[in-house]
C-alpha cells in the first residue's frame, strides 16, 4: 500500500522550479502576494531573481513580460480566477500578441483550477479559463490532474520557450500516473483505460472522478485524460477515439461555452461514422459556495452521475 501522503501541485512545481534555479541564472520568479510553504524558501534562497508585485495580477502579466523580453524564463504564480481574468487583457496583449513574432518564456502557475478552491465560493472558482486560454493564439494550455502529470508540464514548461498558463488543482491529489514519465506531451494525452464503446474524455480533477466511475462499471469503458489543449496536431487524440461509438466530456468549467466539449466537438464534427455524445460540466448559472462533493452533486458531475450517464449513452449505442 502507498501510504505517501499526496503533494499539492503547486508545491512540488515550486519545488521543482527552486532546484532549476540553482543552476540556472536565466529564470525568475514573480508572484502576485500569494504564498506557500515551498515559495518561502525559493524567496529566501534567490532574492535577487524573485519578486513580489502584490495583489496585481495584471501588473504581474507586465512585469513577466519585461523579464522575458530580457531573456528570463520566468514562472508567474498567482490565484486562477485572478490570474486568467483580472489580467486578460495583459495577458492577451503582452503574452499572446508579443508571442506572434518574439520567444517568450512566460509559465503562468495559475492555482485553484475549477472548483478546488470550493468553499471559498463563487469569488475564487475558476470555469472561464479553460475557454479564455484556448481562444488566445500563441498560448499553451496545460491541465494536469496529478503530481506526477504536474512535473511533466514543468518540464515542457522549461524545455518549450513560449507563455503556457497551467491549470493547477489547489489541494493535494492522489496519483492517476506512476511517474513524469508516462505524459505523451507532444499528444497531450494519456490512455489510462482502454475500452470499446463508450470512453470518457477528462481533464484536471476531473479525471479522478472518470477514473472512479470507470471502476464501478463492469462494461470495458475507456478512460482519455486531456492534459494538452494545443499540441502542433490533435490527430492523435482524433485517432484514439476513433473507434468508439460513444463519447462523454467531463470538465470543471462551463459547457457549450469553448471548454474541453467545444474541443473534442472540433474533433470528431467530420467523422465519417456519427458518435453519440454527451457533455458534464458546469450549468449556465452561477451558484454558492459549499463542498466539492456537494457543488458536484448539484451540478450533476459528480460519479454517481457519471456511472447513470455512462450506462445510458451504452445502452443508446447499442440500440
Amino acid at each position: 500500500m502507498n501510504t505517501t501522503k499526496p503533494k499539492a501541485m503547486r508545491d512540488l512545481i515550486i519545488e521543482g522550479v527552486r532546484r532549476k534555479m540553482e543552476d540556472d541564472k536565466q529564470i525568475f520568479f514573480v508572484t502576485a502576494d500569494f504564498g506557500s510553504p515551498a515559495l518561502d524558501l525559493l524567496r529566501d534562497q534567490f532574492t535577487g531573481r524573485f519578486c513580489n508585485v502584490g495583489i496585481a495580477e495584471q501588473n504581474l502579466i507586465n512585469v513577466s513580460m519585461g523579464l522575458a523580453l530580457e531573456g528570463y524564463t520566468v514562472f508567474a504564480y498567482a490565484i486562477a480566477p485572478f490570474i486568467s481574468m483580472r489580467a486578460f487583457e495583459q495577458i492577451r496583449t503582452d503574452l499572446s500578441l508579443h508571442a506572434s513574432f518574439k520567444k517568450l518564456n512566460v509559465n503562468l502557475l495559475s492555482v485553484g483550477a475549477g472548483m478546488s478552491y470550493d468553499i471559498s465560493g463563487p469569488t475564487h472558482h475558476c470555469l472561464e479559463d479553460l475557454t479564455l486560454m484556448r481562444m488566445l493564439p500563441h498560448i499553451e494550455l496545460l491541465s494536469p490532474c496529478d503530481a506526477n502529470s504536474a512535473v511533466a508540464c514543468l518540464d515542457f514548461c522549461f524545455a518549450q520557450a513560449s507563455p503556457k498558463y497551467l491549470r493547477l488543482d489547489s489541494k493535494p491529489l492522489g496519483d492517476i500516473y506512476t511517474s513524469a514519465q508516462d505524459q505523451a506531451m507532444t499528444d497531450g494525452f494519456g490512455v489510462l483505460q482502454e475500452g470499446s464503446s463508450v470512453c470518457l474524455v477528462s481533464t484536471g480533477y476531473m479525471t479522478h472522478s472518470a477514473v472512479a466511475a470507470a471502476r464501478r462499471l463492469s462494461e470495458g469503458i475507456g478512460v482519455i485524460d486531456v492534459f494538452r489543449f494545443k499540441p502542433e496536431s490533435h490527430s492523435a487524440l482524433r485517432a484514439a477515439l476513433d473507434h468508439y461509438d460513444g463519447i462523454i466530456t467531463l470538465e470543471e468549467g462551463f459547457v457549450g461555452a469553448g471548454g474541453l466539449d467545444s474541443m473534442v466537438r472540433g474533433l470528431i464534427a467530420n467523422d465519417s461514422k456519427r458518435k453519440r455524445t454527451r457533455h458534464l460540466g458546469v450549468k449556465d448559472h452561477r451558484f454558492e459556495g459549499g463542498g466539492r462533493e456537494y457543488l458536484h452533486h448539484l451540478e450533476g458531475i459528480d460519479e454517481q452521475q457519471i456511472v447513470k450517464t455512462t450506462l445510458e449513452l451504452l445502452r443508446e449505442c447499442r440500440t
